[in-house]
């Protein structure tokens, strides 16, 4: 049970933002830019970031219902994904997203963990200044959302088809049209 009154059949974020619609809206505007909009990095690339830093961050509603996402857009299946999330250096991606991660996971610790030689590793196999920066992004952003859903204790579905089962649809429809009762 949360530790303020959220609607009780609204799990982990969504109960929140049922709570405050106000806030919801930016926060939703925020993830359909960094997650959604055009980018060089794929929207599958962009939700295995917030997947894993979710997963570090030991939020079981966010990284299962963003893994779910990534799982849709990577096609790829939970053991896959855990693969990636448990070690990213000989998980199943480019060397290009193995240097993204690795500069996620330090966001995930504190801004100033992110060192040159990450930036440089991820610059010298490919990565732009934008994918670099948004990745900083995804991984601030994030940390609030774990933060935001674990620190007023909602609940979270165990089971993890439960996310399976809805991230196809939360892919195609996004997060700027994000119903709160789907």
């Amino acid at each position: 049970m949360a530790y303020i009154n959220i609607p009780e059949n609204l799990p982990g974020i969504r109960g929140l933002m049922a709570f405050r619609p106000e806030t919801a809206q930016h926060i939703n505007e925020l993830a359909e830019i960094l997650l959604r909009d055009e980018n060089s990095l794929s929207r599958g690339e962009r939700e295995l970031i917030a997947t894993y830093v979710s997963y570090l961050n030991d939020c079981f509603f966010c990284q299962n219902a963003h893994g779910a996402i990534a799982q849709h857009y990577l096609n790829c299946d939970i053991e896959t994904l855990d693969k990636i999330k448990e070690d990213i250096e000989s998980g199943p991606v480019s060397e290009k997203m193995k240097a993204l991660l690795s500069i996620a996971g330090s966001v995930q610790k504190s801004g100033k963990a992110v060192t040159p030689q990450q930036v440089d590793r991820a610059k010298a196999n490919g990565a732009t200044d934008k994918e670099i920066h948004d990745t900083v992004l995804i991984a601030a952003f994030f940390s609030l959302c774990n933060r935001y859903v674990d620190g007023l204790g909602t609940s979270a579905p165990a089971d993890r088809q439960f996310y399976v089962n809805r991230g196809k649809m939360r892919a195609e429809e996004g997060y700027r049209s994000f119903d709160l009762y789907k």
